[in-house]
């Protein structure tokens, strides 16, 4: 057996760019910051009765080529093709987007964000005082600031491999030695070149690498790589590493978790993480899969409307969407989510849109991170109409590639905690609606005198009574 080494990982505070709220979403405000976007790309949502000649003509308004399909649900595939396309006529970004969403034929058409990740840079390091985010007021060791994940144990819930988790992040070890008890192996789709359950990604074993468009979902090859889907593979040990005497451990001993990869190196595009949500939905539509909440701790761009349709389409779908309220501005300062939006932390899924009703619930929890001491952490984003509570954020241990450990800060860190506490529900309440369980987890949490006048609830996660 690999033996686990530890590893204080040093990824810088990941800051973020805000824009204005375009349309519809948890806040608008005039806002100054500029997004980034992708060069040359704009995403164009066709009306449902627009024909292929119709299609055609609005591409070669703006001299576009299409991309990339985002490939839905089944049962939302009626209401128009959402796509990927390129500028090849030098027009700019922001006149291709004008020009081509006057068309009849075109329901929106909007630039391709680009967003980023939301860190910083009986099992060993939860009995040696590391993993203050598991702790509580009656564990030992103790801390009345952790998720009190420690006490749901103590009483014997543990999780359940029943319970489904998707995590849209980088990639993750799956064979990491903390990790792999709990990775989900798809078995509808074994590897033999073909789409054998006909979602339109072949071998999706592990899940699906929406970056590089293959089914590769963890890319940190050598030994001395602890860089490479270190992020993605630092959130699934705080949701579900297993209890097995090394290393970390999770908030759920037992849980199934499914990599839907979007982000690379240098962070990843709005397109695909829609075509991440567009898929993990589809799995569960597809196969009846018990997923129950989505992990989301990145963040960045403008408002999105293709995004917002397709978070809700996931809260129709039954399915939580945990989502990083952002690490603040340039200088690593935390702003205020209620005059400047956060996205996807923003979205609010009892909001329609001009091509997607509303859900009938907000299907959206926004976290903040707070340190070891109960103090929201100074880079993270509030709202006290926007950021619904807090979590563990700051210092936080798990797994990163190759059996190593690390130490990351940031709102990406803190989501995880609330993600697992979602899940930890659901294993002990399985008939429990997404409404019965988001109201638990903002309904159980300890007031703070930190979070009181900055999120929805002034409360921190407390998972102690699932």
């Amino acid at each position: 057996m690999k033996k686990v080494f530890a590893l204080v990982a040093t990824l810088a505070l990941c800051a973020l760019a805000f824009s204005p709220a375009l349309n519809n979403g948890r806040a608008a405000a005039k806002n100054e910051d500029k997004p980034k976007y992708k060069a040359n790309e704009l995403l164009i949502q066709f009306k449902a009765d627009a024909t292929e000649l119709d299609i055609v003509s609005a591409r070669n308004s703006v001299g576009a080529l299409t991309k990339k399909q985002l490939k839905k649900a089944e049962k939302a595939a009626a209401k128009g093709e959402l796509e990927l396309a390129t500028i090849q006529s030098g027009l700019s970004v922001e006149d291709a987007v004008r020009i081509v969403q006057e068309h009849p034929a075109v329901a929106f058409a909007e630039p391709n964000w680009v967003v980023t990740h939301m860190a910083t840079a009986t099992d060993t390091y939860y009995t040696n005082g590391n993993l203050w985010g598991m702790y509580g007021d009656a564990t030992s060791p103790a801390n009345v600031y952790g998720s009190q994940a420690g006490e749901a144990w103590a009483r014997g819930s543990v999780g359940s491999d029943s319970v489904y988790v998707g995590i849209i992040d980088e990639g993750i070890d799956y064979e990491h030695i903390d990790l792999a008890a709990n990775m989900w192996t798809n078995p509808y789709d074994p590897a033999d070149g073909v789409d054998n359950d006909g979602n339109g990604y072949a071998d999706d074993v592990r899940g699906w690498d929406f970056f590089q468009d293959n089914s590769s979902v963890y890319d940190g090859a050598r030994p001395d790589d602890l860089d490479t889907d270190s992020h993605g593979t630092h959130v699934a040990g705080t949701i579900g590493a297993p209890m097995n005497g090394l290393g970390v451990v999770g908030v759920n001993w037992n849980v199934t978790m499914i990599s839907a990869k979007f982000l690379g190196p240098d962070g990843g595009s709005i397109a695909d993480a829609i075509a991440a949500v567009n898929y993990l939905v589809d799995l569960k539509s597809r196969h009846g899969l018990n997923l129950v909440a989505i992990n989301n701790s990145w963040g960045g761009g403008g408002y999105s409307q293709a995004m917002h349709d397709a978070v809700i389409r996931c809260a129709k779908a039954n399915i939580l969407f945990t989502a990083a309220s952002g690490n603040g501005n340039l200088a690593g300062i935390g702003q205020n989510n209620d005059t400047k939006p956060s996205y996807p932390s923003n979205y609010n899924t009892t909001v329609g849109t001009s091509t997607e009703s509303a859900a009938s619930y907000d299907a959206v929890i926004a976290v903040a991170a707070l340190t070891s001491t109960g103090a929201l952490a100074r880079y993270s984003n509030y709202g006290v109409t926007q950021v619904d509570i807090g979590a563990p954020g700051s210092g936080v241990w798990s797994t990163i590639p190759n059996n190593y450990l690390g130490r990351l800060d940031g709102t990406s860190m803190a989501t995880p905690h609330v993600t697992g506490g979602i899940a930890l529900y659901a294993s002990t309440h399985p008939g429990a609606t997404p409404q019965q369980i988001r109201s638990a987890i903002l309904t159980t949490g300890v007031n703070t005198s930190s979070l009181v006048n900055k999120t929805v609830t002034g409360k921190r996660l407390n998972v102690s009574t699932f």
